[in-house]
C-alpha cells in the first residue's frame, strides 16, 4: 500500500549528509562527476576464483583496502558489504557535521538496506566446506547476516534507536530511506541513518544472474535501442536524515529536503515489472510530497537496460505524467556504476540530489538511438544543463516491490 500521508506530512526532514562507495571510488563527490560527465566503470571482471562464465564485465569497488578505513577490532566482523557501509557512513556523518558520538541514544535509528547480505562469507564458506573440506571461518554467521550491517553502523555512532535492515531486492536502499523519512515524520525518532549496500559480484552471483538471462556482456544501454541487459555492480551510499528545524538550530546547510516516498507492491510475478505497480508507486511520492507532475523537473530512472523493464517504466512515467512525461528529463546511471542490487537506490539517490543541487541532468551513456516503445528524455550521451527544483528517483525490485523517492531544495 501507499507510504503516502497525504496532507498531514509531520515534520520537514532533510538530508545532512552522504558518502559513497562504488565503482568510481570511495567518496560520493566521485560517483556524481563520472555520471555527470558520463564515464563509466564498468570495467574487466576480478575474481578471487577462477571464473568460467559468459559475462566478463563489472563495476567493482577498484583498490579498496579495508584496513585503511576500518579499526582493526571491528574488521574481523565486516563482509565487504558492511565494509562499504562503514566507509559511505563516515562520509556522510562527516558532512552531516556530526562526530562519531554526536547521534548517541535512543533518539537516532539506523536502518539500512541490502538485496543479499554477506554473499562473499556465505561463498567463501561453502568453498571451504564443500572443496577445501575444513569449516567455515568462525565469525561467518556474524558477518554474513543482513542486520550485521546495521548493527555494526548503529554500535560505530551509539545510536540506540529502531535499528534493523531492508531486504526488498533492488528498492531495498529506497526504502530503508523512505522508512527513515517516516520515523522522522511521525517523531519516532529525530534523525536517522539510512542507506544501502551490497558486494556479490563474485563468481557464484554471477553464474546465477547469467542464467535468468538478463545480463550484457558489453555495453549497458538503458532506454536505447540495442539494450540487451544490465551490468552488475557493488558498492554503498547512506545518509544522515535530520529534521529541518534540527538543521537550522545546529547552523547546518542540508543538501535538500526528503520530500517524499511511495512504495507500492505489484503482487503478480517474481521477476517481471507491472504498470500498475510502478505507476501508482510514482503517483504516491507525488501525493506525499505534495507536488504535481509538472514540478518534477528530473527523474533518475531504474533503467536497467533489460528489455521489459525499460518498457514498463516508460510506459509508467507517462501514465501519470501524461504528455509531460515526454518533455521530462529521464536518465538511467546504471551504465556507470553498475546495477549494485540492494544499493542502487541509495547510489542513484545521491546522484540525483547533486544533480538537483548542481542543476544538471546526467546522461544515459551508451545511447544508441531512441526506442519508440520507450517514448522519453532518455538525455542520451551527454549531460543537459536544466533548472531543477525536484528531482524523483525509482527503484522498481524483483517481487514487484516499488519504491520512489521525491527531493527538492531545502527551504
Amino acid at each position: 500500500m501507499a507510504a503516502s500521508l497525504g496532507g498531514d506530512r509531520g515534520r520537514r526532514v532533510v538530508v545532512s549528509g552522504m558518502g559513497a562507495v562504488c565503482a568510481s571510488g570511495v567518496g560520493a563527490h566521485k560517483l556524481w562527476r563520472a555520471a555527470r560527465d558520463g564515464v563509466a566503470q564498468i570495467r574487466e571482471l576480478k575474481t578471487l576464483r577462477p571464473y568460467d562464465g559468459r559475462i566478463r564485465i563489472a563495476a567493482q569497488v577498484p583498490d579498496f583496502e579495508p584496513a585503511a578505513h576500518i579499526e582493526p577490532g571491528v574488521l574481523p566482523f565486516c563482509d565487504p558489504f558492511t565494509q562499504f557501509a562503514v566507509v559511505a557512513a563516515d562520509e556522510a556523518m562527516a558532512q552531516a557535521g556530526f562526530g562519531r558520538k554526536d547521534l548517541a541514544g535512543p533518539r537516532t535509528a539506523v536502518i539500512m538496506g541490502t538485496g543479499i547480505g554477506g554473499m562473499t562469507t556465505i561463498e567463501d564458506g561453502i568453498y571451504r566446506y564443500y572443496v577445501e573440506k575444513t569449516r567455515p571461518e568462525t565469525l561467518s554467521v556474524p558477518k554474513l547476516i543482513p542486520s550485521a550491517m546495521p548493527t555494526t553502523l548503529g554500535a560505530r555512532f551509539s545510536a540506540l534507536g529502531p535499528t534493523f535492515a531492508v531486504g526488498s531486492a533492488c528498492s531495498s536502499a529506497s526504502q530503508s530511506i523512505g522508512i527513515g523519512l517516516q520515523m522522522i515524520r511521525s517523531g519516532m525518532v529525530d534523525k536517522a541513518i539510512v542507506g544501502g549496500a551490497e558486494a556479490c559480484v563474485i563468481n557464484a552471483t554471477i553464474r546465477a544472474w547469467e542464467g535468468l538471462r538478463v545480463m550484457t556482456p558489453n555495453f549497458c544501454r538503458p532506454f536505447s535501442i540495442g539494450r540487451n541487459g544490465m551490468s552488475l555492480g557493488e558498492g554503498a551510499a547512506v545518509f544522515v536524515l535530520e529534521t529541518a528545524e534540527s538543521a537550522k538550530a545546529r547552523g547546518h546547510e542540508p543538501l535538500c529536503e526528503l520530500a517524499g516516498y511511495g512504495t507500492t507492491s505489484d503482487a503478480k510475478d517474481p521477476v517481471r515489472p507491472d504498470l500498475d505497480g510502478a505507476s501508482s508507486c510514482i503517483a504516491q511520492a507525488l501525493d506525499d510530497a505534495g507536488l504535481a507532475p509538472t514540478d518534477i523537473h528530473y527523474v533518475n530512472a531504474h533503467g536497467t537496460a533489460t528489455h521489459a523493464n525499460d518498457i514498463t517504466e516508460s510506459e509508467a512515467i507517462l501514465r501519470v505524467f501524461g504528455g509531460y512525461g515526454r518533455e521530462v528529463p529521464v536518465s538511467s546511471t546504471k551504465p556507470i556504476h553498475g546495477h549494485a542490487l540492494g544499493a542502487s537506490g541509495g547510489l542513484e539517490l545521491a546522484i540525483t540530489i547533486q544533480a538537483l543541487r548542481e542543476q544538471v541532468a546526467p546522461p544515459t551513456i551508451n545511447f544508441l538511438e531512441f526506442d519508440p516503445r520507450c517514448p522519453i528524455d532518455a538525455v542520451p550521451n551527454v549531460a543537459r544543463p536544466h533548472k531543477i527544483d525536484a528531482a524523483m528517483s525509482n527503484s522498481f525490485a524483483f517481487g514487484g516491490i516499488n519504491a520512489v523517492l521525491v527531493v527538492r531544495h531545502a527551504a
